[in-house]
Order: structure tokens, then sequence, then C-alpha cells
């Protein structure tokens, strides 16, 4: 069967001679936009939480807020009970105690959040609240 040779390109406004389809040059403007975008934004945190996963009883959480070894710590009790309204909630770094705080009530959970401090890389933080034998740990990256 002849072949029949292909119908030539016809320029128009958008791919005359010399110049780009308009798709190929926006993606590029959009993906250098991005790039440009991502170099000057502050890095992104590394928040992270870990909680005990038991089904009955308390229901204790570690909420990390920071970026590396900087962080601010939460501890959590989801599920007190309801006459609870404070608990002492104790920070431990690599097994060693750090702090006890008084965690109060914010509606259904006793929490208590220590300030952003340098709490290291690599390191194990934990709480453990008075009434609870969970303990929660997260490890900083």
């Amino acid at each position: 069967m002849p072949r029949t040779p292909a119908a030539p390109a016809v320029p128009t406004a958008l791919t005359g001679p010399g110049r780009r389809p308009r798709g190929r040059r926006s993606a590029l403007t959009l993906a250098l936009a991005g790039i440009a975008v991502s170099l000057t934004a502050p890095p992104a945190t590394a928040d992270s939480s870990a909680c005990t996963h038991h089904f009955s009883g308390p229901q204790i959480c570690i909420r990390l807020d920071g970026e590396g070894g900087r962080n601010a710590v939460t501890g959590i009790w989801t599920n007190p009970p309801e006459q609870v309204t404070a608990r002492p909630v104790a920070l431990f770094r690599d097994g060693q105690h750090i702090d006890t705080a008084m965690a109060t009530r914010s509606g259904k959970a006793l929490t208590y959040r220590w300030p952003t401090a340098d709490t290291g890389n690599e390191v194990e933080l934990c709480v453990k609240f008075r009434g609870s034998r969970r303990v929660a740990c997260q490890t900083t990256r």
C-alpha cells in the first residue's frame, strides 16, 4: 500500500517558526516558579505524634511540634475520667525525668504543652500521666 506523505505543519500564532508551543512554556514557567517558591519558603516542620494503642483504659499521646532537634512537646490524655480536671504529667528524655507539669482539661482531654526547646536529634521523648501506667514516646528526627 503506498504511503501518503504527512501533511506539512501549518504555522499558527501559537506555534509559528521559532516559537515553542504555549503549553510547554506555561509548564516550564510553573515549574520554575515552584522551584523559586520552594527555595524561598521556610523549611517544613517535622511535626509528629504517637499514642498508646490500647482498647481499654487511658489513651496517652505525645505530640512534637518543631523542626529537627527543636520541638515543643505536648502530653495528652484523650479519655480521662470525667471528674478529673487536672493531673501531673512527666516528661522524660531518653529515660531520664526532665520535668513534671500540671496538665489541665481542654474539652475531653487533659493536655500540657512544654515550650519549644532544644530537645536534640534522635532522642526519645516520653510522657507519663500520674494515675496511668501507660507511657507515650516519640523519637525526634
